[in-house]
């Protein structure tokens, strides 16, 4: 009997040592708590500068734009990043999308200690936010320094909106004769449009995803309804109970994609491939900022609610001209060094902390932040036989012109996109297979080190562009609202992945 009592208070001690084992290894660190939080909003910049300062380990940041990490080398060099002994070896920001920084945020939060974690995240898609930030433990946290709150919209504090990024219709005028210009969105449904209008595809583009959904609701698809009729002077007979479409915005979104051209899977490429001649009296619905780029022709491009003479003057398209999202700035919960963090954010939301996104198509929450006001550049074209995409390029070492071409591998499992750049001078080809880090790469050519940080040759179009304010957007854009989104995502968006499987289009690039 003795034996059995030992045997069996031998097993409750294997299964409760078994029961913490696995309890200690699902521990999740702590976060920041709210109080922490509450309390530091009402803090001066001097009081949350001397709490960040008894933080120590790694600042480090997560971004679904590329443009954070130029904001974080600002951020050090600032008065702020210098009073806290920040470096570009402890203060580091990664451009991640949104699905991959969620990952790394539960990944975190399961980790020993909280010193290799992140402390700060922009962020987009309102629905997933939403929804994390309703979690019983999020992973993310809100905090709106009082200074800011007077200068930023009540609507959006709550999560802090960093930025704005319109996405606008656009069509290409190299024929002269503005032949895509339209003044109703309906007419994007006929049929001259089929395979003509480029648009990443929702299924791989959450915020496009988004924007669909968004026309779903009453405010949106009763605006299309009153547009619908407006050009054909009578209802449609396939919208209402029982009918093929429950509302008017169902209706539109089933005939706008069946139109769209999926062929391109960036923005930038859109802008880009839009621009080239070739495509004259195409259209796109891409992000505005993209005319920024060096590889767009933006002499061929006309933003469909501007006229011919540029931002300042409006041409009403009905009921909308395109759409709206926000990237939002927010602590990770996790993270080892909060204070820091917030005084990022609060970097960020300066006129000096939003200078990366300075640029046409940027706009900052801050109403104190003007918008761009400047020039659009083209890039050099060539005649050379060697280009294959007609263009010229410029090392940046030694001013010499070159020309580019690259082909997506796969390395180790990876997509690696691997450049191979030709000297036209003197002929020789050099390729780089290294662009995954980001870092500027040294190749040896006739046995000395090539720098292959390579920007476009690029020439200034006369005349200055003036964007809009923010408050002018918003009265003509559909806006992301997350609560919405999130209500019904899971069954409209099931219906236009449906869509989206029925479209055809294979018109080419």
């Amino acid at each position: 009997m003795k034996k059995k009592i030992i045997s069996l208070v031998l097993a409750l001690t294997l299964v409760a040592s078994a029961v913490f084992v696995l309890v200690a290894c699902n521990k999740v660190l702590p976060s920041v708590s709210d109080e922490v939080i509450a309390a530091a909003e009402k803090m001066d910049m001097d009081a949350l500068l001397a709490e960040a300062k008894k933080e120590s380990g790694d600042f480090i940041a997560y971004g679904n734009t590329s443009r954070i990490t130029t904001a974080m080398t600002n951020f050090i060099a600032s008065d702020w990043g210098k009073a806290l002994g920040l470096t570009d070896k402890n203060a580091v920001a990664v451009k991640k999308s949104d699905s991959e920084i969620y990952s790394l945020l539960r990944e975190e939060s399961r980790a020993k200690t909280s010193a290799g974690n992140a402390s700060m995240v922009l962020i987009q898609d309102s629905a997933s936010l939403d929804l994390e930030r309703s979690a019983k433990d999020p992973l993310v946290k809100n905090y709106v320094s009082e200074e800011f709150k007077d200068k930023v919209d009540a609507n959006n504090r709550l999560p802090l909106a960093h930025q704005f990024i319109n996405k606008l219709f656009m069509y290409n005028v190299a024929d002269k004769e503005n032949t895509a210009q339209f003044n109703n969105v309906w007419e994007l449904t006929k049929a001259e449009y089929k395979g003509q209008i480029f648009f990443k595809n929702p299924k791989d583009e959450q915020v496009n995803m988004n924007f669909l959904i968004m026309l779903t609701n009453g405010e949106w698809s009763g605006k299309l309804e009153t547009a619908y009729k407006a050009l054909n002077g009578k209802e449609a007979d396939d919208v209402g109970a029982g009918k093929t479409y429950e509302n008017y915005g169902y209706k539109w979104i089933a005939e706008f994609i069946a139109n769209c051209n999926f062929s391109i899977t960036s923005d930038t490429t859109i802008a880009s491939t839009l621009s080239k001649e070739s495509n004259k009296g195409k259209m796109g619905l891409f992000v505005l900022s993209k005319l920024r780029d060096a590889s767009v022709y933006g002499d061929n491009l006309q933003v469909s609610a501007w006229d011919k003479d540029g931002a300042n003057n409006f041409v009403e398209i009905d009921p909308f001209a395109g759409f709206m999202y926000s990237i939002y700035a927010q602590l990770a919960a996790k993270g080892p060094r909060p204070y820091t963090a917030m005084l990022f954010i609060n970097y960020l939301m300066t006129a000096e902390g939003f200078k990366p996104w300075e640029s046409l198509g940027g706009y900052s929450a801050n109403k104190d932040v003007p918008v761009y006001e400047g020039s659009l550049t083209k890039p050099v074209e060539t005649t050379d036989e060697r280009s294959k995409d007609g263009f010229l390029y410029l090392d940046n070492n030694k001013k010499e012109m070159i020309l580019t071409n690259s082909e997506k591998v796969k390395i180790d499992g990876k997509d690696v996109t691997i450049k191979t750049y030709t000297y036209l001078d003197g002929g020789a080809t050099i390729t780089d297979k290294d662009k995954t880090t980001g870092k500027t790469t040294q190749i040896k050519v006739d046995g000395k080190d090539k720098d292959l940080s390579i920007k476009n040759k690029t020439q200034k179009i006369e005349g200055g562009v003036s964007d809009q304010p923010l408050s002018f957007w918003t009265k003509c854009l559909v806006i992301e609202d997350g609560a919405y989104i999130l209500s019904v995502k899971a069954e409209v968006q099931d219906w236009i992945n449906t869509k989206l499987a029925s479209n055809n289009t294979t018109v080419k690039k």
